[in-house]
């Protein structure tokens, strides 16, 4: 469970911010996935969840294939949170993660506007 406070300082920062925030935990799956870092993965995987459902409602008026993008990114990581004991015990599924992860960071970052020129 995400607390509260998390939830309202997640809130109050720009959606630019927040989906940056998102990209920097699915990053943060990725990197955490081998064998002494999963605790951190999960906890990522968790906020990543959250994170999702906080902001895809704000996306919907304006940019409304943004949010169903991700839904599904928030759909893939429920079925990876809901295999987690399998994915701690084996190496190729904590790989697929890794990649699936990486690849929606870098989606997510892109859809966050951080990076480009002002």
């Amino acid at each position: 469970m995400i607390a509260q406070e998390t939830r309202e300082h997640f809130l109050q920062q720009n959606i630019r911010m927040r989906l940056g925030h998102l990209a920097s935990d699915l990053a943060r799956i990725a990197n955490g996935i081998n064998i002494t870092g999963l605790n951190v993965a999960k906890n990522a995987l968790e906020h990543s969840q959250a994170f999702i459902e906080w902001i895809a409602p704000d996306l919907l008026q304006d940019r409304f294939d943004d949010a169903a993008r991700l839904v599904e990114i928030q759909r893939a990581l429920t079925l990876w949170h809901s295999k987690w004991n399998r994915v701690q015990e084996n190496t190729d599924e904590r790989t697929k993660l890794a990649i699936e992860a990486r690849a929606w960071s870098a989606e997510v970052l892109k859809m966050s506007g951080l990076l480009d020129q002002e």
